[in-house]
């Protein structure tokens, strides 16, 4: 189970949480309170480290007046340093945050609770052994392009010539250029 995937789920809670809180508070006739929560999606869904001051300002007034956009935040952000830390600390981080997913009073993250509690093997295994599927994903997304740009050569030998050539590990040394 990759770590990508997991906090992606995060990722689009918050989104949901998010766009759920706006509608809310526009049924409510809090139509300006909804308009400032609207414009943050990139603060919530940003890597903190990334984040620019202004983001950084803006998450902290969510924190102040909106309490379930921050809590979600709060969960997707703890879930990313739980396969940050990893092994035996990311374990001991991931059942805290199962509990907390448990309790939280968000549908989103019970429900990504549920599904970590299904993975939890696969999760496991990837706090253990910091395997991801990231090389895997790169080379087929690289093949999906090469065979776009071979399209129109009828016998595969293109496409196969050009795969091994970029993706086979063979190094070419060309003239007038250093290794």
């Amino acid at each position: 189970m990759d770590s990508f995937h997991v906090v992606a789920w995060a990722t689009d809670a918050v989104d949901t949480v998010r766009r759920r809180t706006v509608n809310d508070l526009k049924a409510a006739g809090r139509g300006e309170d909804a308009k400032l929560l609207k414009g943050t999606r990139w603060a919530l869904l940003k890597n903190p480290a990334n984040q620019t001051g202004k983001q950084r300002t803006t998450v902290a007034s969510i924190q102040k007046t909106n309490r379930k956009p921050y809590t979600a935040y709060l969960l997707k952000e703890q879930l990313r340093e739980v396969f940050k830390v990893g092994r035996d600390k990311g374990k001991k981080l991931l059942a805290g945050w199962l509990a907390w997913a448990a309790r939280c009073r968000i549908p989103e993250f019970v429900k990504i609770g549920e599904t970590v509690r299904k993975q939890l093997t696969a999760i496991h295994n990837t706090l253990d052994y910091a395997v991801t599927n990231a090389r895997v994903e790169a080379t087929n997304t690289h093949l999906r392009q090469l065979t776009r740009r071979a399209y129109g050569f009828h016998p595969p030998d293109a496409l196969i010539a050009m795969a091994l050539l970029t993706r086979g590990g063979l190094e070419i040394d060309l003239p007038g250029r250093r290794s």
